[in-house]
């Protein structure tokens, strides 16, 4: 009897002890999280030569296409080292649900003297000026596989967040090389604001994000209207397959609506209904030695071209801007290890902003001339864009690359023709018979640190 005692108190003793571990056991893995940060960044730069620049105008009072790339206005034979970006951000896990995002930025370092303009992010001594890119804090799985971020963030378009790798940037990969098509066009990359970034299944094939945000990116709100953002993207066999559909609109201005002849849109002498809305698809092929994809949007421009009219009221007219950027990359060469050290891309977009414009100055009511709100979507001018090149990789995040950069302009309208008023088109504003090019060869280094 002793010994059978004895026996369940060795027992007993044994269960207790391994209660005492399993419950310690799991103490750990709760106390396990602890809060971490990591300090990263990249920067890419060229050295670059202009072999040939647009100018329709003349030499003492040149006039200069394609305002929304950095390269316009640059002489032919101009020659530089440039940085045209620098990054220096920090990520911190605070806790398992929270986490924090900072990101300064230097970007598009202009020369004033040398692009006969004062651009890009320099100081009034003209030195590189850093700014606040990104601040935000992401509350993860708010609720089931969604994230809430608070604060500057990445727009839908261009929002990664781990398992969000469909954007067009992302896919692109050679941001170091052009913006996308509608970052060119200053969609904002960026904004203020408050998103939703979810997924509907555990492996991230199918999500969304939807955001609402200022507007202008870095800078102070500056009205009541604010951005509304939203994407939806699906990968399909294996994720090779890639397709994004995105949506974003704002108000302008908010004025007096009234319906114009032939049922356009427009409002008269000041009170203005003005907004845009853009439409984007993305569709990507990922093969095991190349990349494939094609970005085509929409961009409707409510009441953003302007003109006095004969009867000498001010009338707002809409236009619609179409564009399409078709673009491959992928490996030549290879190390043992199976990593990239040579490789190649190609990209060509085509852009048409002129959308309903023919019939804008077409109108037996125009006057001499017109204006427009938004001047990155200036319905003047159509513009086709190509760039290909190498990528050698002589170490991971290390990259040379030797590339050809080139924008060529045209005017919408045709220089030899008239409207239903006997107006010469070649009155009107960037209305020439010469296509224009800027052409410029590059060697981009890029090197990205702390990843």
């Amino acid at each position: 009897m002793k010994k059978y005692i004895t026996k369940i108190s060795i027992y007993c003793s044994l269960l207790l002890s391994l209660a005492g571990a399993a419950k310690a056991q799991t103490a750990d893995t709760t106390a396990e999280f602890k809060p971490s940060g990591k300090l990263w960044g990249y920067a890419f730069g060229d050295y670059a030569y202009k072999g040939g620049s647009d100018n329709i105008g003349t030499a003492t009072t040149p006039a200069y296409r394609g305002g929304a790339n950095q390269y316009t206005g640059m002489p032919v034979n101009a020659n530089m080292f440039q940085f045209r970006r620098i990054y220096l951000g920090y990520n911190y896990d605070i806790s398992q649900h929270f986490s924090a995002e900072f990101l300064l930025a230097a970007e598009d370092d202009f020369n004033a003297g040398l692009d006969n303009q004062a651009a890009g992010d320099i100081l009034t001594n003209g030195k590189f000026a850093p700014y606040i890119k990104l601040a935000n804090i992401r509350w993860k799985n708010i609720f089931h596989n969604s994230d809430l971020v608070l604060g500057q963030q990445a727009t839908p378009g261009f929002a990664k967040t781990g398992r969000n790798d469909q954007t067009s940037e992302e896919v692109w990969s050679y941001r170091s090389i052009e913006r996308t098509i509608t970052d060119i066009r200053r969609t904002p990359s960026f904004d203020m604001g408050a998103s939703l970034q979810g997924w509907f299944d555990s492996k991230g094939c199918f999500g969304y994000t939807a955001m609402v945000g200022n507007g202008p990116s870095a800078k102070p709100e500056t009205d009541n209207y604010k951005w509304l953002y939203a994407d939806i993207y699906a990968k399909f066999f294996d994720k090779r397959l890639i397709v994004q559909l995105y949506q974003d609109y704002e108000k302008l201005n908010w004025g007096t609506y009234a319906a114009g002849a032939k049922g356009s849109v427009e409002s008269l002498n000041g009170h203005r209904y003005n907004d845009r809305s853009m439409t984007k698809l993305f569709l990507a092929w990922n093969a095991k030695k190349f990349t494939a994809g094609t970005e085509i949007f929409m961009n409707t421009l409510m009441g953003d071209v302007s003109y006095v009219g004969a009867d000498k009221n001010t009338y707002y007219r809409t236009t619609k801007a179409m564009g399409m950027s078709f673009f491959v990359r992928g490996r030549i060469l290879s190390n043992p290890q199976g990593n990239q050290v040579l490789g190649f891309f190609a990209r060509y977009d085509n852009y048409d902003p002129s959308g309903n414009l023919s019939n804008i100055v077409n109108d037996k009511n125009f006057g001499s001339t017109y204006s427009v709100t938004t001047s990155t979507y200036n319905p003047s001018t159509k513009e086709q864009f190509v760039t290909y090149g190498l990528d050698f990789t002589p170490f991971k995040n290390i990259h040379f690359m030797p590339n050809i950069w080139m924008n060529t302009y045209n005017s919408a309208l045709s220089v030899t023709g008239t409207n239903t008023n006997g107006l010469a088109y070649s009155k009107l504003p960037n209305v020439s018979g010469v296509a224009g090019t800027d052409v410029v060869y590059r060697l981009t280094f890029y090197y990205v640190y702390g990843k």
